[in-house]
């Protein structure tokens, strides 16, 4: 059965907008997504993957034009690792603003992705919003590496699952590296 590609970001779309959560193929791993300006499918998200409210997640933006909108100042070097990055990175950020704020760590930090490609950055570009991003797995269990692997305790969590990508495998997670605004630098992952 062919999978209509515009249908299915329509309807991941609605959901991000009607404030609900998805699974869904990042360029990464399958991810638990929503909007990540809503607080309460922020919530939703830590209550399913029963996780603690102090573990932060991972924010996914269509290019550096909403980065700027969501982040207070971003440090020089974030271009020039966003610039030159062969692979997915993610950085920590200081001084996130316009997200929900049980997104955002203790130390006032919050972990952003770009992505351009694909069916994950389609969506981003089309919904205009940071989405957040989590692995699709309970707290404390492994990252699943293909769709298959995902329990049923998340697929029936979540309120809609994008039916496109389900043959691909797993890339390694993204690299991780904490970019603080007094020029500190530290690679987390």
């Amino acid at each position: 059965m062919e999978v209509d590609y515009n249908l299915e970001l329509r309807n991941a779309i609605d959901t991000l907008k009607r404030g609900k959560i998805m699974l869904y193929p990042t360029d990464t791993v399958w991810g638990i997504g929503c909007d990540a300006t809503n607080f309460d499918a922020v919530q939703d998200i830590f209550t399913l993957k029963n996780r603690e409210d102090s573990k932060s997640m991972i924010c996914l933006v269509s290019d550096i034009q909403m980065l700027n909108e969501y982040i207070e100042e971003i440090p020089e070097t974030a271009y020039n690792i966003l610039k030159y990055a062969n692979k997915p990175t993610t950085i920590i950020y200081d001084r996130p603003r316009r997200v929900s704020e049980n997104l955002i760590a203790q130390d006032n930090s919050l972990a952003i992705r770009m992505v351009q490609k694909g069916f994950c950055g389609q969506l981003l570009k089309r919904f205009k919003k940071p989405i957040v991003s989590t692995s699709a797995n309970i707290s404390g269990k492994p990252t699943p590496k293909v769709f298959q692997e995902i329990e049923n305790e998340i697929l029936k969590g979540v309120d809609y699952v994008v039916t496109l990508e389900r043959e691909k495998t797993a890339a390694k997670p993204s690299s991780i590296i904490k970019l603080s605004t007094n020029g500190e630098v530290k690679i987390v992952r």
